[in-house]
């Protein structure tokens, strides 16, 4: 089960490398936030799998306080780059 869970953490890491490339080189901006958003999403996926492989289950309470984190943050950077702040008064 070890070994599952270990190919399981190699593919993740895999995964957020990948999304931080694309985030340093997207062509647009709205590509690079999908990324960003990619590579948090795939941080709460390695937090809760890393915490279930060492046997410790209060990791998936951190996870979805991270996944809180990254959805607000990027509602709130996708308001910010469409409105040019994040006032929520109309211009």
């Amino acid at each position: 089960m070890k070994g599952y869970l270990a190919i399981a953490l190699l593919g993740i890491l895999v995964t957020m490398t990948l999304a931080l490339v694309r985030a340093t080189l997207g062509p647009s901006v709205y590509d690079r936030i999908l990324a960003v958003n990619t590579f948090g999403t795939a941080t709460v996926l390695f937090i809760a799998v890393l915490g279930f492989f060492t046997g410790r289950p209060d990791f998936l309470d951190l996870a979805l306080l991270y996944a809180l984190l990254n959805f607000i943050g990027t509602i709130a950077i996708l308001k910010y780059f469409k409105r040019g702040s994040l006032a929520a008064g109309e211009d």
